[in-house]
């Protein structure tokens, strides 16, 4: 088997050029570069901020609220009370929907093509892969254990926002001074990092290398969010099983561990769209992508190209015609700058 698994991978590298992998990797750079602008730029803004606003003006960038998740789940909550989109923050709740909305249908497609994280989550995979000369994979009845930790952690926090919390603690929250400026709170995570957290992402990365997608797989409540979405989507994996060969490569080849070859459609909440079953299958038309009806028959690169012009399209369009710029004044984020930097905003 890791003879067959090395030959597949062998495939995958020389058909690269020709496959769907190719445009999924440069959709994920594209996403890394725009979030290292957005990083970039909102660095530069809380610089400006604290000065006190009294030097060059920088325009704070929205987009970085696609990192405030939990802010972005109060705020849908309170969206589905009131009905309308709060100003605090809004472009975290509209980044939040386009997600679930992509999941809802193209399966975890964010988390394949466009998620950051799932990129470098990734890249971390290759190298513990060409380290260890091998893929490891913990056994069936440590990985179930292992996959139902996100599903907790998410439990966790719908229960939290959904349930425990009454309508007026919601919209209490989103005012709260610790809410207005998560983002910075969130900026100074990173850059004054506690040993402690240093400690934990030292150890995720880490586990990553040796367990491909350690984080994604079993920790990640976003990522279980958007499995569960995906279990409905519109399009399937399917195969043919009457022209499968049974080689085990779409099997091999799944970052997400799916034994492909064993499923007549691929409904799974770990599937990530990433087509990398379908590029190296050597059978042709023995996968492919089908709407649920199976009336139609949808080519790797027309599913993906439409994923990404669903996601970036809400997303433009949004920031064009839709609610988008944060309502907090800049004087309010320069009055609360010094609360920052003292540690005096906790989480309510």
């Amino acid at each position: 088997m890791p003879q067959v698994a090395q030959q597949v991978r062998q495939v995958i590298f020389r058909r690269k050029r020709q496959s769907t992998e190719t445009l999924r990797f440069y959709s994920q750079l594209f996403s890394v570069a725009i979030n290292i602008w957005i990083g970039v730029q909102f660095y530069l803004w809380v610089r400006y901020i604290e000065s006190g606003a009294t030097t060059t003006p920088i325009e704070r960038p929205p987009g970085v609220e696609g990192w405030l998740p939990i802010s972005s789940l109060v705020s849908l909550r309170d969206w589905w009370h009131t009905g309308s989109i709060n100003a605090v923050h809004p472009a975290g709740l509209v980044i939040f929907l386009v997600i679930l909305a992509t999941a809802f249908l193209f399966k975890k497609g964010f988390c394949g093509w466009i998620c950051p994280v799932g990129f470098l989550s990734e890249r971390i995979g290759d190298f513990g892969e060409g380290l260890l000369k091998h893929r490891l994979t913990p056994p069936r009845w440590l990985d179930w254990p292992l996959r139902s930790l996100k599903y907790i952690l998410f439990g966790l926090f719908f229960y939290a926002v959904f349930i425990a919390m009454s309508p007026e603690a919601v919209t209490g929250f989103l005012y709260t001074d610790y809410n207005m400026v998560a983002d910075v709170l969130m900026l100074r995570f990173f850059t004054d990092i506690s040993m402690l957290a240093l400690i934990v992402l030292v150890v995720l990365v880490a586990l990553s290398i040796v367990v491909r997608g350690f984080w994604c797989r079993y920790l990640c409540p976003y990522g279980a969010l958007l499995g569960l979405a995906g279990l409905v989507s519109p399009t399937r994996i399917k195969r043919v099983e009457s022209s499968c060969t049974s080689c085990s490569a779409c099997t091999i080849a799944c970052p997400s561990r799916i034994k492909v070859e064993k499923r007549a459609e691929v409904v799974s909440d770990e599937c990530i769209g990433c087509m990398a079953c379908v590029d190296v299958c050597p059978a042709r038309k023995t996968l492919e992508i089908k709407t649920v009806s199976k009336r139609w028959t949808i080519s790797p690169r027309a599913w993906a190209l439409s994923l990404l012009i669903f996601f970036w399209g809400s997303l433009f369009a949004a920031k064009m015609w839709g609610p988008w710029q944060n309502g907090i004044p800049t004087d309010k984020y320069v009055q609360m700058m010094p609360g920052v930097k003292s540690g005096a905003y906790r989480h309510p």
